[in-house]
Parts: structure tokens; C-alpha cells; sequence
């Protein structure tokens, strides 16, 4: 009898992810072989190659657009067999951006990849290489993994480069020795990120975030030692953050600290941010959550009239403590009165 033959071979079936760690809290980080690193902009449609060393964050900020993101990689990894379902938490069913804060992937082989990289943007655009616009490149797991150290080792060996990061972790202080290297041959700017002064707001929103004093005290550092450093106030919440006396206390706190600039922006609700935050609104501050939904009802971005307000407001406090000011933002705030309201109206 003739055999047939086989319309497919058989395929191996796929290693799980190795587990490089186990928290206590639940947290679990898993090796990801990293081929390339850093994103060019028509890949993220974004004005910058970005660079994240992680995906995922342990600091698991409700309102943290990245998770829309992260729940992609989460499915792909489940459906490829590589996280069986036993490994995901009872609680993340098919919704994968819920895992974002409790399964964090560390990019392997992170140098290799890098090199390549670099030889293809050289090629290119040299566009802005921002480092932490997804993930915090200096979360807990950075203390154990270094990868974000090595990225900039490798950096700090090149010239001409336009370079930023973001993070809300006093831990970036680690690291002053090589970002003085990097700021020798390089345009370097270190965004420290908080939303708030009031400590309360922030551990209602940021699940394991720094407190603010530990990150003024970060800025301070940095500064101190010559750094390009400043605070970035992103996301403004509305009707939490983003009154005047709120505001204007942020950027003195700034100024105090020795910060080169203060940006500001509003909050952004994409899919799957949403499921994580609206809920916080619901428990926490009930007064505002129908609001919220009616404002981000069908949208993503927070509403016109609010951003330019909120522009406006900002540009008035970087003219007031000193800072730079954004040309369009200048050019906007220039023929309008201050609002009477405390808060912005959403």
C-alpha cells in the first residue's frame, strides 16, 4: 500500500518562555530573545526611534497607554504556545493588557540587537532615540537585569546622537557616570515623570510608582551633577491634576530641584487602558468618572478645547518659573486671559 505523503511537516512543539524570576507579589519576568531593540518611526508613527528594554512594567499605572501594547505580546506569546495559560493570572482571561504590571518580558540579547540596529538607523533619518516611552527602562526588575545601563554604555559610544529618557525611578541616579559620558558626545535630555505632589493621587493611580519626594530628590541629583534634566507631568488628569495651584506647585517644586524644563500633556484613553482605569475612577472618585466617559466617549485623546486650555496653562507656568517654552504653545498662549477656574472644564 502506497504511503501519502504528508501535506505538512511536523513542527516541534514551541518552548515556553524561560522564567527568569518569580516576585512574591505575583510578578513573573520571562526571557524574550530580542532580534532588534530600537523602533523606527514609520514602524510606531511616532517622530523618534524608541527603545524599551522590558515590555511590561511592575509599577502598573492604571492610566499607562502601554498597556494597549503589552497585550498584544502577552496573546501572541499564549497562542504560540510560549505562556501556557496556567501561567497567566486568573484574573487576565483573553485580555491580555491586564497582565501588563504581573507578566514583564526582558529583552534578551539586547547588545547584539542593538549593534544591528545602530548600523541600520546610521543609514537613515537620525531621528530622536527615546528610551522609556513604553515600558519604565528603570522598574525594580532593572536592579537585577541592567539592561537599560547596557543600552547606554553602547550609546555612550557614539556622537551626534539626540537621546531621551523617561522614567519615574530614582534609580536612574545608578547611572550618572555613564550618562555623563553619553552627554559628553550627545544631546541628552532625562524626563522624570509625576503626575502630582499629593502623594495619595498618586498611589491611587501609580499601583508601585516612587513617591514624588524620592523622584524630586532623583531630579535633584541629577542636576547637581550636570545632567540634562527635567520633569515631565504626563498624563495632567483631569479633575485631579490639573488645577492652577495643583500645577503651579509642581513647577516650583521643579524649579527647586534645578530642573532644565517642565513638559506637560493630558491624559490619553486607549483601548485597553479604559478596562484598567475607569474603574479607578469608579471606586475612587465617583464624581468624575460619567464625566470621563462622556469626554473620551469615541476618542482616544482628550477633548480640543480642554488640550488648549491645558496648553495654555502650562505655557503661562514655563513663562512664570523660567523654563523653555514650546514656539506653538507660545504662540497660542499669547493672545488669550488666563481662565478664572481653578480647574479646566472637561
Amino acid at each position: 500500500m502506497t504511503r501519502q505523503l504528508p501535506l505538512f511537516s511536523a513542527e516541534a512543539p514551541a518552548a515556553p518562555l524561560p522564567v527568569l524570576d518569580r516576585r512574591e507579589r505575583g510578578t513573573a519576568f520571562y526571557a524574550l530573545a530580542a532580534k532588534t531593540i530600537l523602533n523606527a518611526p514609520e514602524r510606531t508613527g511616532a517622530g523618534f526611534w524608541s527603545l524599551n528594554p522590558y515590555v511590561g512594567c511592575e509599577f502598573g499605572c492604571t492610566y499607562c497607554y502601554a498597556r494597549y501594547a503589552h497585550r498584544y505580546v502577552v496573546e501572541r506569546a499564549r497562542d504560540a504556545g510560549r505562556l501556557p495559560a496556567a501561567e497567566l493570572p486568573p484574573w487576565c482571561g483573553p485580555r491580555g493588557w491586564e497582565a501588563f504590571e504581573r507578566r514583564v518580558f526582558v529583552k534578551q540579547h539586547l547588545g547584539a540587537a542593538l549593534e544591528a540596529d545602530l548600523a541600520r538607523y546610521g543609514r537613515g533619518d537620525p531621528a530622536p532615540i527615546v528610551i522609556g516611552t513604553a515600558t519604565d527602562p528603570y522598574q525594580p526588575a532593572e536592579r537585577r537585569f541592567r539592561l537599560t545601563r547596557q543600552a547606554l554604555e553602547r550609546l555612550a559610544r557614539c556622537a551626534g546622537l539626540n537621546i531621551g529618557i523617561i522614567t519615574k525611578s530614582p534609580l536612574v541616579v545608578r547611572d550618572l557616570d555613564v550618562l555623563r559620558r553619553l552627554q559628553e558626545r550627545n544631546d541628552l535630555a532625562v524626563h522624570i515623570s509625576l503626575i502630582s505632589l499629593d502623594p495619595a493621587l498618586v498611589r491611587r493611580v501609580e499601583a508601585r510608582s516612587p513617591l514624588p519626594h524620592a523622584r524630586l530628590r532623583a531630579l535633584g541629583r541629577l542636576a547637581a551633577a550636570g545632567i540634562n534634566a527635567g520633569l515631565l507631568i504626563a498624563p495632567v488628569l483631569p479633575g485631579l491634576s490639573d488645577g492652577a495651584r495643583e500645577l503651579d506647585a509642581l513647577f516650583r517644586a521643579a524649579r527647586d530641584a534645578g530642573a532644565r524644563f517642565v513638559h506637560a500633556g493630558p491624559l490619553r484613553l486607549y483601548a485597553g487602558v479604559r478596562e484598567r482605569f475607569l474603574p479607578v475612577l469608579d471606586a475612587a472618585f465617583p464624581h468624575l468618572a460619567a464625566r470621563y466617559r462622556r469626554a473620551y466617549a469615541g476618542r482616544y485623546d482628550a477633548p480640543r478645547a480642554y488640550a488648549a486650555a491645558l496648553a495654555r496653562r502650562v505655557a503661562r507656568l514655563q513663562r512664570a518659573y523660567g523654563f523653555p517654552i514650546h514656539p506653538d504653545l507660545a504662540a497660542r498662549d499669547a493672545p488669550r486671559r488666563p481662565p478664572p477656574q481653578a480647574r479646566l472644564p472637561l
